[in-house]
């Protein structure tokens, strides 16, 4: 059964932190709240850890949609191939926020992903989130908690989430009620921006 853990967002503490970056580091799976909707995830240099969440997205590893949660956008030219200066404009005016940015994915991917050529790329405005990837070192991946339910698309009570999924994960983070409208998703990988979702994230920033 999964651990409950509450942590605030305005002082995130370390002990906390540090015990979200152990059960990522030894392969955990952990739900864990962003700017926009709860998502659950794992360390991106574990495979296990992957497949364990390919399985229950219920798709191939290779052929899943993930996108990568950064800490900053430095970590960018680690999964990202170079670019250009517009680009990066909108990614700077943009993140921190509620947004997911394809880009076009570089050779430096993990084995799992190297047959993708994009990528997607969270930075979101949340610290409990930032502090766990700051710590953890590495990106994390991640995918929406989506709800079965056809009126509430995402379920916001991290307490509701705990009785849903304590089974099938290692560590659920209370961080507060979440948000129940998705990040906005914007296509960087062409010659021009395009929007695939339009969700919180204002379309001012291009």
């Amino acid at each position: 059964m999964a651990e409950f853990i509450k942590i605030y967002e305005d002082k995130p503490s370390e002990a906390a932190i540090a015990k979200v970056v152990k059960v990522l580091r030894d392969g955990g799976l952990v739900i864990y709240p962003t700017d926009t909707v709860y998502g659950l995830g794992c360390d991106i240099t574990n495979s296990r850890a992957l497949e364990k969440i390919a399985k229950i997205k219920g798709v191939k590893l290779e052929k899943a949609k993930f996108s990568f949660i950064c800490h900053d956008l430095s970590n960018l030219s680690d999964y990202v191939k170079q670019i250009d200066t517009a680009t990066f404009k909108i990614l700077k005016r943009a993140l921190p926020g509620p947004y997911t940015f394809i880009l076009p994915g570089n050779n430096n991917l993990p084995r799992e992903f190297k047959k993708k050529t994009t990528v997607g790329i969270r930075v979101p405005e949340n610290n409990i989130t930032l502090e766990i990837v700051r710590v953890l070192g590495n990106p994390i991946v991640t995918m929406s908690i989506r709800d079965e339910d056809d009126v509430v698309e995402y379920t916001t009570d991290p307490e509701l989430i705990f009785e849903k999924w304590q089974n099938l994960v290692d560590m659920v983070i209370d961080g507060g009620y979440g948000d129940n409208v998705a990040s906005t998703i914007i296509d960087l990988s062409g010659h021009e921006p395009e929007v695939i979702r339009e969700g919180k994230g204002s379309l001012d920033i291009l």
